[in-house]
């Protein structure tokens, strides 16, 4: 389990200095759900402090490292979840993504992460209304493991009014839609990030090679200045330090400013919610619903390189310098954020799946589509699964097997 999600009796930090000896006192729902399913909880997994950037080194617990390369990250939030799943430790582990944390770690590490329609799996209990951006869900080396996770635990709860009812059964459905014919637009850096040439070039290759195989056809689609710019969209906020206590300091580079309360810190991030429409118009919803409309598929990559150095921080950059200044991020994170956050924005799916290595590090091919699509979405990484597979674990993980690398 994710350090940023509720176990009773378990810490609950938040990652941070702040809350280092915190308890949670109740179960989240979906925890509860996974419990009921026979799950068993066997670790905590860490994050970057509040979630709040793409990479997982923190004061508390120290540096995360990428089973693929140890001087490398495994990426954030969610990167104890994609260290433990990519190095063999855990078969499966949960994650949450509210510009990016699950699909960044598992383009980083070699694994699959789908991020669904926001509301898919509930939040309560003392769920809020705000943040519209981030949602649960896991990382997974398989397709099928992920859709057991969401059987077990999405559907409405009575404490997330904005929680969803449930959608079918996910794993037994899998592989019955017919996805032949159905369109996909090809664009790697969604016309707004700046992508390695090599990244770009694997992801362009791999995208065509899984649309042949899934009987797809490309078309031709430009992304409007909304859904290929979110970078205006997304807020940061300042910590408000309560009087007369001396508190820690966040690690540098977090995003959250505002975390001093329970829950503070996923509200922390997306303080640019109520404002997400008069930044850049039109609103990111117009916007992507028109890409949808042209495209039932957009294949990017799901970062802008492979993973950067353990400790941080992302080396790479965007144009805009001035308009993210203002929103107090740096350009690095948005540069990744450029890929990531229009579904997060939109509330829509989005899965990161491995396609290939560059330098020997795995890179993620990500795939956008419409709101309540995840199905599509999940038969699509089944096909990449059994026709262009990927290597189960790292290698040189304890727990590889020959048979597994590909």
């Amino acid at each position: 389990m994710k350090e940023l999600e509720r176990v009773e009796q378990w810490p609950y930090t938040e990652t941070s200095m702040i809350f280092k000896d915190r308890v949670s006192r109740y179960d989240q729902t979906s925890i509860t759900r996974l419990r009921r399913t026979g799950a068993l909880l066997a670790a905590q997994t860490t994050a970057s402090e509040f979630g709040g950037i793409n990479c997982t080194s923190t004061q508390l617990h120290g540096t995360t490292r990428n089973p693929w390369d140890f001087s490398r990250t495994p990426g954030g939030s969610s990167g104890g979840t994609a260290a433990a799943v990519s190095g063999g430790l855990l078969p499966i582990a949960t994650g949450s993504d509210g510009g990016g944390s699950i699909r960044i770690p598992a383009a980083f590490s070699g694994l699959f992460g789908l991020k669904a329609t926001y509301g898919r799996i509930p939040k309560g209990p003392g769920a809020s209304a705000t943040p519209l951006t981030a949602v649960l869900g896991c990382l997974t080396r398989s397709v099928r493991d992920t859709a057991r996770f969401f059987d077990a635990c999405c559907g409405f709860d009575q404490r997330d009014p904005l929680s969803l009812p449930r959608a079918g059964n996910w794993e037994v459905e899998l592989g019955t839609h017919d996805l032949s014919g159905r369109t996909v637009a090809i664009l790697p850096d969604l016309e707004t990030a700046r992508v390695r040439a090599e990244v770009a070039d694997l992801v362009a290759e791999f995208a065509h090679r899984l649309a042949r195989a899934a009987g797809l056809k490309i078309v031709d689609v430009t992304p409007s200045a909304a859904a290929a710019g979110p970078m205006g969209h997304v807020g940061s906020g300042r910590i408000r330090r309560r009087p007369r206590r001396r508190l820690p300091r966040p690690d540098r580079g977090t995003v959250a400013r505002d975390a001093l309360r329970p829950g503070g810190g996923e509200r922390a991030l997306h303080p640019g919610q109520g404002r997400r429409h008069r930044v850049v118009p039109p609103p990111i919803e117009e916007s992507m619903a028109d890409l949808f409309e042209a495209a039932d598929f957009v294949m990017a990559s799901s970062n802008p390189n492979v993973a950067f150095a353990a400790q941080g921080p992302p080396p790479s950059t965007i144009p805009g310098a001035d308009l993210i200044r203002e929103l107090g991020f740096s350009r690095a994170i948005m540069n990744n954020a450029a890929l990531t956050a229009p579904s997060n924005l939109n509330g829509s799916p989005a899965m990161s799946l491995p396609a290939g290595l560059v330098d020997g590090l795995p890179v993620g091919l990500q795939v956008l589509a419409g709101h309540h699509h995840e199905q599509l979405l999940l038969d699509l990484a089944l096909v990449a699964e059994r026709e262009l597979p990927w290597p189960k674990v790292a290698p040189g993980s304890p727990h590889e097997r020959p048979s597994s690398a590909t």
